[in-house]
């Protein structure tokens, strides 16, 4: 695990893979406490990291708009709600 890089530089792609290790070894119930509580929190990070990138690229989508036979006319932005 990259435990020295900060969370900011990391990919969404690179901070859900790191999630999942850390899931992993929670669920394997083999590190100590300290350890787990440690990672947990990073988990916690990522999480929030990753929250935030998807966020961010919703604002980014559009939606194409459809005149009455189908065809494309325009974008507007993505409804997110």
């Amino acid at each position: 695990m990259s435990e020295t890089r900060e969370i900011t530089e990391l990919s969404f792609e690179e901070a859900v893979a790191e999630l999942e290790r850390i899931v992993e070894q929670l669920e394997r119930g083999d590190v100590a406490l300290d350890k787990s509580i440690e990672i947990y929190e990073r988990g916690e990070a990522l999480k929030a990291h990753c929250e935030k990138l998807l966020s961010a690229a919703e604002k980014r989508i559009e939606k194409i708009r459809l005149d009455r036979q189908g065809q494309p006319v325009g974008t507007e932005p993505l409804d997110t709600e």
